[in-house]
């Protein structure tokens, strides 16, 4: 069951990233622009993040097994879709279409798990769980990466639809239904506020970078998402039956829980993004090769997350390993800051373990917490709320990073004697300008890994500032056990 349900995870999360290394090669085939590329990667996690809440719960309510084969099919169907397009907007339409699909699978697989296991091995279930959501990105890539060597970016797609058929004839025959105790009505009106809230901010961050931080557009749209989420708070607490009740986050364990794995994730998908960038731009990498440097990292994580950190817990407890990991990932951060164009590998593999390690060391114990918080018949909320801080946290690492990264970038170039047609372009690219060659490339590049470190200097500061959070958020207060623990009531386990 845990094989099946990790099966099932790592086919919706791997397409979060999948695509990035297909970019050149789609551009080039559909003639997309800057904006529909894009999209063609965002739409994808704008779906996907605005539907979770509604997606747990609809597990919850109807069963997790028939959300996993729902949702499976829709993944599935979307992807051989996008198979057979040539248009860049039915490609980011058939993107949305995949996102519909995992919003409804990636909680009920956390739910499942959850709900299934012992309360003595659901820490070292939930670690695999947790590793397998977080090396599952990379691991993406890299098939990616080997795909692209031998076919084009619709195998890509391809490779989408075989797990998704591997994963639906597997989940047909190993998962048993669970469901939550029949309950009140479903919260449609909640439902509809949270996906217009979440759709707002996470469509105004993803923006953020092209449009500018201090843009009306910007401003208005974080501060609209922001008001139509404190409208569901107000909804939510007068519902007689809420899809997420707010006072949960009244738990500090829940809270600090939430705002490790939001950290986490930012500074993940941050340097994931960057990363990319570095080593097929600066280094001159292949697709493959770019995938195959940030292999040290899932190597670091799985161990800790699945073996490693459950020890810990015991000893420690959840909070001071979730401080520990994201302090050590705050520590993996600085050393990668420290890159320039001539660095050698083994810098990258010495900042890539202890960032690696710290994401499997308060992975675990931060999911465990959300999960623990809530009794079995809101499990697939518990995880709708861990992944929407997982794809939130994703979401602003790339916005914030990668605003840092290109204007430090623009600030340091230097760009005396090129024609002035050209100008523009590469101080809105790095691309552009490590593609035109000669002293112009290595002035970019010189360009490009100065925004990096300083992109990363300041990612290594949001962790530590996140790791001082959870300190705050705890100080004083009872073991996490016994301040989130509440009544876990037995699935109902239908065949």
């Amino acid at each position: 069951m845990l094989i099946v349900s990790c099966l099932a995870l790592a086919t919706v999360v791997a397409a979060v990233a999948s695509l990035n290394v297909a970019i050149p090669s789609i551009a080039q085939q559909t003639h997309a622009t800057q904006t529909q590329l894009s999209w063609i990667i965002d739409a994808y996690a704008l779906v996907f993040a605005a539907l979770l809440l509604p997606g747990g719960a609809i597990g919850d309510r109807f069963g997790r097994r028939r959300a996993l084969l729902v949702g499976l099919t829709i993944f599935g169907a979307g992807s051989a879709a996008a198979m057979t397009v040539t248009d860049p907007g039915w490609l980011i339409a058939m993107r949305a279409v995949l996102g519909v699909g995992a919003a409804l699978v990636m909680p009920a697989t956390l739910a499942t798990v959850t709900s299934s296991f012992a309360k003595d091995d659901q820490q070292r279930a939930v670690g695999t769980w947790a590793g397998v959501a977080g090396a599952s990105a990379i691991l993406g890539l890299l098939t990616s990466g080997v795909l692209l060597e031998m076919w084009s970016w619709r195998a890509v797609f391809g490779l989408n639809v075989v797990l998704a058929v591997l994963a639906i004839a597997a989940t047909r025959r190993v998962i048993h239904e669970t469901v939550a105790p029949a309950g009140g009505r479903v919260d449609v009106g909640g439902a509809l506020i949270t996906v217009a809230g979440l759709g707002l901010l996470v469509y105004s961050v993803i923006e953020a970078p092209t449009e500018g931080w201090r843009s009306g557009r910007t401003l208005l749209g974080i501060g609209g998402g922001l008001v139509v989420l404190v409208g569901f708070v107000l909804w939510e607490r007068g519902h007689a039956h809420p899809m997420l009740d707010p006072r949960l986050f009244r738990n500090r364990a829940f809270s600090a829980a939430a705002v490790t794995i939001t950290v986490q994730f930012l500074a993940f998908f941050g340097f994931i993004f960057l990363a990319l960038q570095y080593f097929q731009l600066v280094r001159k990498d292949s697709p493959l090769m770019a995938a195959v440097s940030l292999l040290p990292l899932p190597l670091a994580m799985m161990p800790c997350a699945r073996g490693i950190a459950p020890r810990l817990v015991k000893r420690a407890g959840r909070p001071r390993i979730c401080t520990v990991g994201l302090t050590l990932m705050a520590a993996g951060l600085l050393v990668l800051g420290e890159l320039d164009p001539s660095s050698s590998y083994w810098l990258v593999v010495a900042g890539l373990v202890p960032f690696g390690a710290g994401m499997g060391l308060a992975m675990t114990p931060a999911t465990s917490t959300i999960t623990n918080a809530l009794p079995d018949s809101q499990q697939g909320i518990g995880s709708a709320v861990n992944d929407l801080a997982r794809e939130l946290g994703g979401a602003l690492g790339i916005a914030v990073l990668a605003s840092i990264m290109q204007s430090a970038y623009r600030s340091h170039l230097r760009l005396t004697g090129v024609p002035s047609g050209l100008v523009e372009q590469i101080r809105s690219s790095p691309g552009v300008g490590m593609h035109v060659g000669g002293d112009v490339a290595s002035r970019a590049a010189v360009a490009f890994t100065d925004g990096m470190q300083l992109a990363l200097r300041c990612g290594a500061a949001i962790a530590f500032v996140g790791a001082a959070a959870i300190v705050v958020l705890l100080h004083g207060s009872a073991t996490e056990e016994t301040r989130g623990a509440r009544a876990r009531s037995k699935p109902v386990v239908t065949r």
